[in-house]
């Protein structure tokens, strides 16, 4: 009994310091959340610039110096950019995180290769300015950055984003002697064959040609856990399923699903673009009702606008459904009948 009660004030006294230790090192101690959360980012975005290197490469077989200068503008003018913006708010640099790099390397992989110099810097100014930093950083934007940045060049130099390939043969690059494979198709009806849209081999925005390397980088974004799968493959059901509503219409039409698939910035767009987790919903269910909005719109341009490949108008506007896509698909909690909140 008295060692009991000698043992019970030296255990008491033990929890207590150890109590008193580890409240003293919780609330002197530094946060660690910026420095977790900005970590976490940049290896995120190496796992895209990872990715992203199949198709670089691709790129430059095909398109050689063109595609050297639209992405080094690209970068070039995205770090400037968001370092003056920074300055200019008196904010902490946030180059380190690799999101300006990503945010130009994708605008410039989805510029033809032909564009003017202006384009890619204009685009690329306003990808960074006015569809990311206005909103706040990275993090607060609504829509896709590099996608604003398309889409401004896109309306405003409509004339030297849709260059005919057929002007261009004495550029001496062999892919830009012919016109696109939807503009080919919806313009004479001629196939390209599947062979040389698989492996990239025509022309098109420098990064959006070759569906084998759109393929290699997008799975390894999906094994890496970085890219939702459940949006590509939205994306990919919902063009299979319309390319095939499409072939019961009209059989005799020689353009098929995989004509569908492997041509544009399909496979591009849905495994690098609409996968942004910025700009995409929350949830699993969420996720694949986004995808399956954005193959419905693309299929939508690609059938009935003048404009064939709309896979930049696709995600915009879907980038804009998202915070209600979110609403619809809350996690039902454990024991709760609802699952929204109105």
């Amino acid at each position: 009994m008295e060692k009991e009660k000698k043992s019970e004030p030296v255990s008491k006294s033990v929890l207590k310091s150890a109590k008193e230790e580890e409240t003293t090192r919780i609330n002197v101690g530094p946060s660690p959340h910026f420095g977790h959360i900005h970590s976490t980012t940049r290896l995120m975005m190496t796992d895209v610039l990872i990715a992203l290197v199949p198709v670089i490469l691709v790129s430059l077989y095909v398109f050689q110096w063109f595609a050297v200068k639209q992405l080094m503008i690209c970068i070039l003018t995205c770090i400037g950019t968001e370092a003056a913006c920074t300055r200019m708010r008196n904010r902490q640099s946030t180059l380190y995180d690799g999101s300006a790099v990503v945010t130009a390397l994708i605008l410039g992989l989805s510029l033809p290769a032909t564009a003017p110099w202006y384009v890619a810097m204009i685009g690329s100014v306003v990808a960074i300015g006015i569809g990311k930093m206005v909103f706040g950083g990275l993090g607060m934007n609504l829509f896709n950055p590099a996608m604003v940045g398309r889409a401004f060049v896109m309306i405003a130099f409509a004339g030297v984003m849709s260059a005919s390939g057929y002007e261009l043969a004495s550029t001496g690059v062999d892919a830009l002697s012919q016109a696109t494979p939807l503009n080919i198709f919806k313009q004479t009806g001629a196939i390209t064959p599947i062979y040389d849209m698989f492996w990239g081999v025509t022309n098109g925005s420098i990064g959006e040609t070759s569906a084998f390397a759109c393929l290699l980088g997008g799975f390894y974004l999906v094994w890496r856990g970085v890219a939702a799968w459940e949006i590509p493959l939205g994306v990919i059901i919902a063009v299979i399923f319309w390319g095939t509503i499409g072939t019961i219409i009209n059989p005799e039409s020689q353009w098929t699903v995989l004509h569908h698939l492997f041509s544009g910035s399909l496979l591009f767009g849905a495994f690098f673009i609409a996968t942004d987790p910025v700009t995409s919903p929350l949830s699993a269910k969420g996720r694949f009702q986004f995808g399956i909005g954005v193959g419905i719109i693309l299929m939508l341009l690609r059938s009935f606008s003048g404009y064939p490949e709309g896979m930049m108008f696709a995600v915009l506007l879907m980038n804009a459904l998202s915070p209600l896509i979110n609403r619809w698909t809350i996690p039902k909690p454990f024991g709760v009948k609802t699952s929204r909140i109105l």
